[in-house]
C-alpha cells in the first residue's frame, strides 16, 4: 500500500509540474517513503541597499531613516510572499484532492486487473499442481493396493504354514509322550536291575572280604613260618658258633689245666675276668660268640655277644636286629635293664651301655644291611652315654662311613625316650609314633629300634627301622648291629 501511495504522489507531482510550468520555484518535501514536490510563486527581487555614507557625525540612539525604510519594505514583501504562498498551497491542496481521487480510482482498477491476472495465473498453477499431486496419490494408492495384496497373500501362506506346524508339533508331542512312557518303563527296569546287581555286588564284596581275611591269615602264617625258618637257621648258626666257642673254651681249659698241673705248687689266682670283648680278643680268643664280661668298678658280670671278625674284631654288641622276632616297642625299664638274648635280637641295656662306655673312650660302629644285600656302616670315633639321672644322653663324634654323607644319629646331648617316658623336643611323643625307644631329638633321622617289617614296600612307614641319610625314611633293613670297642684298640 505504501508503494502504491508513493507512485500516486509521484504521478500527481509530475502532473502538477506540467500545469504550473517549468519557470516556477519548486520545493521538495521527503516524509518517510513518500516524497512531495511543491511549486511556489516567484517572489520579486529585493532592491539592493543604497550605499551608506560614512560621516563623522555622531550617531545617536535612533537608526538612520534609510535603514528603517528598507526593513519595512522587506517585511511587506515577505507578507505578500506569504499570502501568495498560502493561496498557492490552498490551490495545490484542492488540486491534489481532485487528482488523487481520480488517480486512486484508476490505480485501483489497474491493481484489481493485475491481481486478477496474478490470481488466475496462480489458480492455473494450483490446478496443475493439484493434478500432479492427484496423479502421484493415484500412483501411491496403486502401490499400497499392490503391497496390501502381497501382504494378504503372505499372511495366507503364513496361516497355512502355521497350521502345518501345529500339526507337526502335535505329532511331536504325541511322540514325546510315547517316548516318555517308554523311558519310565526302562527306568523301572533299570532300577530293578540296579537293585539286583547291588545285592549281587554286596555278596561279591562279602566274599572278597572273606577271601582277603583268609589271604591275610595265610600271609601271617607264611610270614610266621618264614620267621621261624629264619630263626631256626640263625639259631643253627648261633649254635654252631656256640659249639665252636665251647670247643675253644675246652681247649683253653685243657691248656689251663695242664698249666695248673705245672704250677700246682704256686698260690691260687683269682679267676680271669674281661672288661669287654677287646680284652677277650687280646687274650687270644678269636671266635665270635657269647662271652661274659665284668663291668668296670662292679662285680656284676654280663653276657655279651663279641664280634671278632668285623674290622679287626673285639666289638661288644649293644644292639642287634635280624628277623623281627623280638618286640622293641617297650617301656623305660626294659630298655634300662636290657632284653632279648645275646645270640639273637637284643638290646644290651642302657645301664650296662653307660657303665661300659663311661669307663674309658670307646668308638661306635653301626653295621647295616638291606633286603637287596647292600651293606653300609657308620663309624664314630668317640661314643658314650650318660647315666639315668640325665636320661642316658647320647654323645657321638667323629663320623665316617658309607651309610650316608652325614650322620643319621641326632646331635650330642639328645636324651633317650621310650613310649612311657617322653624326653624328646617334640610335643608329638616320637617314641610312641616310631614304635621303639631311641635317642629322639625332634623325632630325628634315625631309629634302629622301630618295627621290623618282613618285606619291602613302596609305602613309607614312619615307625619302621630308619637310617635316613642312607636309604631315606623307608630303610627295610634285614640286619642292624650297634657295637663298641675301645678307641685306642
Amino acid at each position: 500500500m505504501g508503494r502504491l501511495l508513493v507512485l500516486t504522489l509521484a504521478y500527481l507531482a509530475s502532473r502538477l509540474a506540467t500545469v504550473i510550468g517549468s519557470e516556477r520555484q519548486q520545493h521538495h518535501v521527503q516524509h518517510g517513503p513518500c516524497s512531495y514536490t511543491f511549486v511556489l510563486p516567484e517572489v520579486e527581487h529585493c532592491h539592493p541597499l543604497q550605499d551608506f555614507q560614512v560621516t563623522n557625525t555622531l550617531q545617536r540612539d535612533s537608526p538612520p531613516e534609510a535603514e528603517s525604510f528598507w526593513q519595512e519594505r522587506k517585511l511587506e514583501n515577505l507578507e505578500s510572499a506569504m499570502e501568495n504562498n498560502t493561496q498557492w498551497l490552498q490551490k495545490l491542496e484542492h488540486f491534489i484532492q481532485e487528482n488523487v481521487r481520480s488517480g486512486m480510482e484508476e490505480m485501483k482498477r489497474t491493481a484489481v486487473h493485475t491481481q486478477t491476472a496474478a490470481m488466475l495465473e496462480m489458480g492455473t498453477n494450483l490446478l496443475s499442481q493439484s493434478a500432479e499431486q492427484t496423479r502421484k496419490l493415484t500412483d501411491v494408492e496403486t502401490q499400497v493396493l499392490n503391497q496390501t495384496s502381497r501382504l494378504e497373500i503372505q499372511l495366507l501362506e503364513y496361516t497355512l504354514f502355521t497350521n502345518r506346524l501345529e500339526k507337526h508339533i502335535l505329532l511331536q508331542t504325541q511322540e514325546i509322550s510315547r517316548l516318555s512312557d517308554k523311558n519310565s518303563f526302562l527306568e523301572q527296569r533299570l532300577l530293578a536291575l540296579e537293585a539286583r546287581y547291588g545285592r549281587e555286588l554286596q555278596g561279591l564284596q562279602s566274599e572278597k572280604q572273606q577271601l582277603q581275611e583268609l589271604l591275610e591269615r595265610q600271609s601271617r602264617v607264611v610270614s610266621q613260618f618264614q620267621g621261624e625258618l629264619g630263626s631256626s637257621t640263625l639259631n643253627s648258626s648261633s649254635l654252631q658258633r656256640q659249639q665252636a666257642a665251647l670247643t675253644d673254651t675246652v681247649k683253653q681249659l685243657l691248656a689251663l689245666v695242664n698249666h695248673c698241673n705245672d704250677i700246682s705248687n704256686m698260690p691260687k689266682e683269682e679267676p680271669l675276668s674281661f672288661r669287654d670283648c677287646a680284652d677277650i680278643l687280646r687274650s687270644g680268643v678269636t671266635a665270635s660268640g657269647i662271652y661274659s664280661i665284668r663291668l668296670p668298678n662292679s662285680t656284676q658280670t654280663v653276657k655279651v655277644f663279641c664280634d671278632m671278625n668285623t674290622r679287626g674284631g673285639g666289638w661288644t654288641v649293644l644292639q642287634h636286629r635280624r628277623n623281627g622276632s623280638v618286640n622293641f616297642h617297650r617301656g623305660w625299664r626294659d630298655y634300662k635293664m636290657g632284653f632279648g638274648e645275646p645270640s639273637g635280637e637284643h638290646w644290651l641295656g642302657n645301664d650296662i651301655i653307660h657303665k661300659l662306655t663311661s669307663s674309658q673312650e670307646y668308638s661306635l660302629h653301626v653295621q647295616l644291611k638291606d633286603r637287596e644285600g647292600n651293606e653300609a656302616f657308620s663309624h664314630y670315633d668317640r661314643f658314650y652315654t650318660d647315666g639315668e639321672d640325665n636320661n642316658y644322653s647320647l654323645h657321638a663324634e667323629g663320623f665316617s662311613g658309607t651309610a650316608g654323607r652325614t650322620s643319621s644319629l641326632t646331635h650330642t646331648g639328645t636324651q633317650f625316650s621310650t613310649k612311657d617316658r617322653d624326653n624328646d623336643r617334640c610335643t608329638c611323643k616320637c617314641a610312641q609314633l616310631a614304635s621303639g625307644g631311641w635317642w629322639f631329638e625332634a623325632c630325628g633321622p634315625s631309629n634302629l629300634n622301630g618295627i621290623y617289617y618282613p618285606s619291602s614296600s613302596s609305602v613309607v612307614r614312619y615307625n619302621g627301622i630308619k637310617w635316613y641319610y642312607w636309604k631315606g625314611p623307608n630303610l627295610m633293613a634285614t640286619t642292624t648291629t650297634m657295637m663298641v670297642r675301645p678307641a685306642n684298640f
